[in-house]
């Protein structure tokens, strides 16, 4: 390691000060190093990952750490380093440049590019061997063949501005079942019937790839989709990329079974986690859906809580160098710690003498059967089981706790924790805990009053007590869908005053006069060598189809008709690419449901209004959107104030009659749906 440090010691992303200290003189994304490259007419070095990159770490480590690589790389290039959690504006760029180049991306993410920013060459992970034999040929083919190096660059320029070009669809003359059926069944056939999940390996959550299977199961009353859903919650939950001591999922599994986590713990993944949950527990009411929510909420408020009540980003795989080896056990050390019953426990969490694990004698905790099941095989009750599994699971956390910790990544993103704050409201919500609102509103609060820019617009990150970076195109959405289940939770309308304003921000300024669809870059933003649209749903919805969503209910909400109007343009132009690939587009899919099912606007009157919501929150309808309040200005509550309470079931813009149960609610419900 250096004792000098190089510029990303002024930086806020813990990612980039992990690199502080390279021999390689990085620079972060700025002025100062794309002028730099202009004026010296070198080459510009893009190396984009993030804190919790396992890869990331190991190329630093072959790599970036090694004098004689950074030799090569000081010489040839300015080399820049990007956190793509902070930078998914330069991350977008660069990954299509890579997928045009290799048909594959991923990180670490290596692209080169000329003083213009233009790339012409790249990949991910490289042997040091290997990364120096590329950097001196890409040297060489710019000392003395630029003109072929600019032709490069054309070409790929092209490609990454036309790559995910939407332009306007003629409108679909009413969806109907028959267009989701198109969608759904030739993706039945990749469903993993055995063990959850899809037919490969690795595994990811894809959180809202299963809240679309959970609707369409309800709506639709399809079996195969019920089935699969079930299964693959109840897989996950019960396997080892779940944190049975902790709380909370890993980013995913390298096997097909759940068995084997990545260790890294995404904040997008578990707050998003936290909303599937709460509403599969909702929809089924298995208790262990209810305690996944639970314990990773206990999770996020005691490891991922800033002091401002933010939630942090990440935490890494590795600690003392070693992936997992924060969340393993060999068996001498679990029984030691559990103490009398260690022999029933580790049977329940199939911690065994040889380990489950590549590592010798070491475990991953997973289970193979619910609490019932296993209480029944061993001859207990379900009460004796779950006070046996409390007392040791305080044990083994206690003892956990002192281990040396995975790295932390404290930086706080807008969008991840809209997922956060959606996920405790939601549950709030359903569960009927008040505290998960509680900590839900403490972050939305902070994010309104310190992460606002002086046009009205938010800013992406939180760090230290600074701001750096404007909002991207997901944190409006996200955040957006956040503040409008705040009100589903607590009927306060100062936050859809809030969420309509950045709507109308959003539209202001994110707009394409050529499409439907908006940019992900704020046209007051950075300028890029492309301004991208993001489209296609990932392991995170897409920020187009989150607001798609958005504009539609906003519109129904203040009865805008023009935010209705641009939400069915982004449908209608993105819905031919749905059936061609479902799961890259499954929040848009949701979106179809509802054209198809209807949104029912339960609006509530009444002295009792909150123990109706709280009533109806115990029963699943998908498609719905529940107003309350009194002295309201929301135009389908504004002229139904009573002291008496009444439930009126609208749809497309026609109420029925009140009725003052929600009993009577549930079939007027079923009979306007049928």
């Amino acid at each position: 390691m250096n004792l000098e440090p190089n510029n990303l010691i002024k930086a806020s992303s813990p990612y980039l000060l992990q690199h502080a200290y390279n021999p390689v003189n990085w620079y972060e994304w700025g002025e100062e190093a794309l002028q730099k490259a202009k004026n010296e007419n070198k080459l510009i070095l893009v190396s984009i990952g993030y804190s919790a990159c396992h890869w990331c770490h190991v190329m630093e480590r072959e790599s970036f750490e090694k004098h004689e690589v950074a030799e090569v790389m000081n010489q040839h290039f300015v080399c820049i380093k990007v956190d793509r959690e902070e930078r998914p504006d330069i991350d977008q760029i660069y990954m299509m440049a890579i997928q045009l180049m290799t048909g594959s991306g991923g990180w670490p993410l290596n692209c080169i590019c000329l003083p213009d920013q233009r790339p012409i060459y790249g990949g991910t992970y490289f042997k040091k061997d290997d990364w120096i034999s590329v950097l001196l040929s890409v040297a060489n083919l710019w000392a003395h063949e630029p003109e072929k190096a600019h032709q490069y660059a054309d070409r790929l320029t092209d490609g990454i501005r036309n790559s995910e070009k939407v332009i306007p669809n003629v409108r679909v003359d009413g969806y109907t079942k028959a267009h989701l059926a198109e969608i759904i069944e030739p993706w039945k056939r990749h469903f993993d019937m055995a063990d959850g999940g899809y037919n490969r390996a690795p595994k990811f959550p894809l959180p809202n790839n299963w809240q679309f299977m959970l609707r369409y199961s309800r709506l639709m009353q399809d079996d195969a989709t019920h089935v699969s859903t079930m299964l693959t919650l109840e897989k996950m939950a019960l396997g080892g990329i779940y944190d049975h001591i902790g709380g909370g999922f890993a980013r995913y599994s390298v096997d097909g079974r759940w068995h084997v986590p990545h260790f890294e713990k995404m904040l997008y993944d578990n707050g998003q986690l936290i909303s599937l949950y709460a509403e599969a527990y909702q929809y089924s009411k298995h208790l262990l859906f209810r305690d996944v929510v639970v314990e990773t909420i206990e999770w996020l408020e005691r490891e991922m809580t800033s002091p401002e009540g933010l939630f942090y980003s990440a935490l890494d795989a590795d600690s003392e160098g070693v992936e997992g080896k924060f969340y393993i056990w060999d068996k001498e050390e679990f029984d030691a710690v559990v103490g009398e019953g260690a022999h029933l426990l580790a049977n329940y969490y199939n911690v065994t003498e040889s380990g489950n694990w590549e590592d010798e004698e070491t475990n991953i905790l997973l289970r193979k059967f619910t609490e019932e099941e296993y209480a029944d095989v061993k001859g207990i009750t379900v009460m004796e089981l779950q006070q046996k599994i409390k007392d040791a699971k305080a044990k083994l956390l206690e003892v956990r706790s002192k281990r040396v910790r995975p790295g932390l990544d404290d930086k706080c993103l807008t969008s991840w924790n809209a997922m956060a704050i959606k996920g405790l409201a939601e549950s709030s919500g359903i569960l009927a805990v008040p505290h998960y609102y509680e900590l839900a509103k403490r972050a939305a609060d902070f994010i309104l009053t310190n992460l606002r820019t002086l046009d009205g617009g938010l800013y992406r990150n939180f760090k230290n007590g600074k701001v750096t970076i404007p909002g991207f195109l997901d944190d409006y959405a996200l955040f957006i869908d956040a503040l409008i289940a705040l009100y589903q939770c607590d009927s306060d309308e100062r936050w859809l005053n809030k969420a309509k304003q950045l709507a109308d921000y959003v539209l202001a300024n994110f707009e394409d006069p050529d499409s439907p669809m908006l940019f992900y870059t704020s046209a007051s933003g950075e300028v890029l060598i492309a301004r991208k649209h993001e489209i296609m749903d990932n392991v995170v919805p897409s920020s187009n189809s989150v607001m798609a969503q958005n504009l539609h209910l906003l519109g129904l909400l203040f009865d805008e008709e023009r935010y209705i109007e641009k939400a069915s343009a982004m449908l209608t132009s993105v819905h031919p690419q749905i059936k061609t690939y479902g799961s890259a587009y499954s929040n848009w899919a949701i979106q179809l449901l509802n054209e198809v099912h209807g949104i029912n606007e339960i609006a509530i009157t009444g002295s009792n209004a909150a123990e109706v919501k709280k009533e109806l929150n115990t029963h699943y309808i998908p498609n719905k959107i529940t107003l309350a309040g009194t002295n309201s200005t929301l135009p389908l509550l504004k002229d139904k104030q009573s002291i008496e309470t009444k439930i009126y079931i609208c749809r497309n813009k026609a109420c029925q009659l009140p009725v003052t149960t929600v009993d009577e609610a549930l079939q007027l419900i079923t009979k306007i749906t049928s």
